[in-house]
């Protein structure tokens, strides 16, 4: 009986050990200057090496604005394009101070 309580105890200290990466969020990604606003409406990388999870939000989130732009562009009667050139700008001025935004030239800065 001691052996199975010991071996269970020793099971439980595993799985609190090992518990799952807390996923990131866009705020806290945007926060650590990981990813921000490209000049196309999305979410850009602005380090290189960010890592997978970094990646899966940016395209999960990209992913989700271009269906919204699509609707957007089909119910007003609009290209794609234009939806998404709108967005950009909108994405700038909604951008907090200290997150990235993507200049025309390609360039990240840090809005003020």
């Amino acid at each position: 009986m001691k052996t199975l309580t010991r071996l269970f105890g020793i099971v439980l200290l595993l799985f609190a050990l090992i518990q799952p990466a807390q996923a990131i969020t866009l705020d806290e990604a945007k926060d650590q200057g990981l990813i921000g606003e490209q000049q196309d409406g999305y979410l850009g990388l602005v380090v290189s090496d960010a890592d997978a999870e970094v990646r899966a939000l940016m395209q999960d989130v990209n992913a989700q604005r271009r269906q919204r732009y699509q609707q957007i562009a089909q119910q007003n009667g609009i290209t794609l394009e234009q939806v998404e050139d709108l967005a950009y700008q909108e994405a700038v001025e909604a951008t907090e101070a200290g997150h990235y935004v993507q200049l025309p030239n390609g360039r990240w800065v840090r809005k003020d």
